[in-house]
């Protein structure tokens, strides 16, 4: 059997509690990269409570009832949906990549900008990093990698910066801006070089959020791969964003959903009719 060549030394920083990146894009990884280690992150209860805090203050009392509404909401209505989904691709990407090798270094940690992280980076001299996590990165962590660290951001950077860039496309009816952008980190918040964009065909009314930020990942393994073998290489350029709007978004809220909902059938009944 012929042994695939490895372009690279990654690692992939990401969350104990999403499967789909722990195991399925671990899998990915390790088919074409050296993938030298993997940083677990377990994050500690003191981690959500400051999230939530930094929203509060964000957005305010009362849109943060909405946001608080969308949690329960998703929760109670479409949680099982989400995760009937993520464990079919799960399934999908464990048979169409073979397992990690038993002897992968797992680095579990509170914190991707933990001392024994850097301590673990300085050690495997990652070429890429791939950061698949809620963590702002330290710059002593993301300049660790000799290529640079890179994120898949769920929306279409520079419009839609921060969290859940899929959604508010969505939500605000800017559907040919609902995808996830590859781009290198800088100190700034989804500031990095664009190196591309990439979209998925999926369906408003039945699909969740949740499903599209994951398909725009996941049903462009392909093309990614390619990506990162032309960065690795040096030979990719990355896209010019000058004079494009840019804007940071939070977390969705329950009456921005509910509009979402009511236009994306609004749509659909117009093309019925049209057609």
């Amino acid at each position: 059997m012929e042994v695939p060549v490895k372009i690279g030394r990654a690692v992939l920083i990401c969350h104990d509690s999403e499967p789909l990146n722990r195991f399925g894009l671990a899998r990915w990884m390790a088919s074409f990269l050296d993938l030298v280690a993997i940083i677990e992150i377990h994050e500690p209860p003191s981690r959500m409570r400051k999230r939530i805090w930094r929203e509060f203050k964000r957005v305010g009392f009362w849109r943060f009832m909405d946001v608080l509404a969308f949690r329960l909401y998703s929760r109670g209505m479409l949680r099982s949906l989400d995760r009937q989904f993520e464990e079919r691709l799960l399934r999908s990407l464990e048979t169409r990549y073979p397992d990690l090798p038993p002897d992968t270094p797992v680095l579990v940690t509170s914190s991707p900008n933990s001392a024994e992280a850097e301590q673990l980076l300085r050690k495997v001299k990652p070429d890429i990093i791939l950061a698949r996590c809620k963590s702002i990165l330290n710059a002593r962590i993301f300049k660790q990698a000799a290529v640079g660290t890179f994120v898949m951001h769920p929306g279409i950077c520079p419009q839609y910066r921060n969290a859940h860039g899929c959604f508010w496309a969505m939500a605000r009816r800017d559907i040919e801006n609902v995808g996830m952008t590859l781009l290198k980190i800088d100190e700034g918040v989804d500031t990095g070089p664009v190196y591309g964009y990439y979209r998925a065909n999926f369906d408003e009314l039945t699909q969740t959020h949740n499903m599209v930020q994951n398909m725009v990942v996941f049903d462009n393994l392909d093309m990614l791969r390619t990506k990162l073998e032309e960065i690795v290489a040096g030979t990719a350029s990355a896209i010019d964003t000058q004079g494009c709007p840019s804007r940071a978004w939070g977390q969705p809220w329950l009456t921005s959903y509910l509009q979402w909902k009511f236009a994306a059938r609004a749509a659909k009944r117009a093309a019925l009719l049209k057609g």
